[in-house]
């Protein structure tokens, strides 16, 4: 089972969709991935692609912003509050 690049949550489903494969984790992090590569070809991928310090540094910081504030942050707390009450 592969895990969250930013946040460690576990895989949660694989699906395709129109020909191409996407891995969901917990968190809801979705990304797309090649069918053809193991688990640990996958995990390398995912830890490359997503990893600070690459060409695209600058957006995979905003989207791991954005990801922790949806799952750690004031987000999680909006989304996950007991409406009940």
């Amino acid at each position: 089972m592969l895990t969250c690049p930013f946040c460690d949550a576990p895989e949660a489903d694989r699906f395709e969709v129109e020909g191409h494969r996407y891995l969901v984790f917990r968190c809801m992090f979705t990304p797309e991935i090649d069918p053809r590569l193991s688990d640990p070809e996958l995990a390398d991928r995912l830890r490359s692609e997503y990893a600070r310090g690459s060409a695209t540094g600058h957006f995979r910081s905003m989207c791991d912003r954005l990801h922790l504030y949806v799952t750690q942050g004031d987000g999680a707390r909006a989304l996950t509050e007991d409406r009940r009450a």
